[in-house]
């Protein structure tokens, strides 16, 4: 099965996908009220199709939004546009940015910092980071130490069905698990089965490079940020598998 470059795993069927298949959903309130207590401009990191964002950007909160995925920009103007809301959105690398100015707020919806493969990427894109953000502003990080997918969950496809009658769907289909290496990298399978019993299939690696307290706290140290808070509190993280988390990170 071929590696793609992580940066752009939502492209094509995936990204077409993914709004379909999507087994987490975000609460835009939690975001609103991030954004309104650390203050605007705000900048939402892996924006993908527009969700949470565009809610934000409706209720009146001056968000911009950068994505890897070309293809995902490209359905967040399109629901945007529907929605008819005006918004900045660009096609970006965390490790990469360079969007001229500064933000007083900055965060990811979910764990899609995790997406970066490797510790020295992480460091570029908080570097990255640490670069956009405002003296007093805030960076909100959602972190996961990743489980392994349930062996008898492997082969067992997930699928969504539109109103043509066309299904999407989408199989795990096996996995490496390294806990020393702090990956996940699943094989899977997409497929867009027509009325007409066509099959489109692509298959990719997706890759998930988890952190823990101890390994965020000091990549942020050497980008120049702080832990400032935790939630839930540090004493009740003992970063076992499946441990969700979050950390805000100002300037240190």
């Amino acid at each position: 099965m071929p590696s793609d470059d992580p940066a752009l795993f939502y492209t094509g069927l995936v990204a077409e996908a993914y709004g379909a298949l999507r087994s987490q959903t975000f609460d835009p309130a939690r975001y609103a009220a991030f954004v309104r207590r650390c203050g605007e401009p705000a900048l939402e990191v892996g924006c993908g199709d527009g969700h949470p964002l565009l809610d934000l950007v409706a209720d009146g909160l001056q968000v911009d939004g950068i994505d890897s995925s070309p293809d995902m920009i490209d359905r967040a103007r399109r629901a945007a546009r529907d929605r008819g809301l005006s918004v900045r959105l660009d096609v970006a690398l965390m490790q990469e940015l360079d969007l001229g100015q500064q933000y007083r707020s900055i965060y990811l919806a979910g764990p899609t910092f995790e997406l970066l493969p490797d510790d020295t990427v992480a460091l570029g894109a908080l570097v990255s980071f640490r670069r956009h953000l405002h003296q007093d502003g805030v960076l909100l990080l959602p972190l996961w130490v990743a489980d392994p997918t349930p062996a008898v969950d492997l082969g067992v496809a997930r699928e969504s069905t539109d109103g043509s009658g066309t299904v999407l769907r989408y199989t795990p289909v096996s996995e490496q698990y390294d806990v020393d290496a702090r990956t996940r990298l699943t094989d899977v399978r997409y497929e867009r089965i027509r009325p007409d019993g066509s099959v489109e299939t692509v298959e990719k690696q997706w890759l998930i490079h988890w952190q823990t307290l101890a390994s965020i706290t000091a990549l942020a140290e050497r980008a120049g940020l702080r832990v400032a808070a935790v939630d839930p509190d540090p004493a009740l993280l003992s970063g076992r598998i499946g441990e969700e988390f979050c950390v805000e990170l100002t300037p240190a």
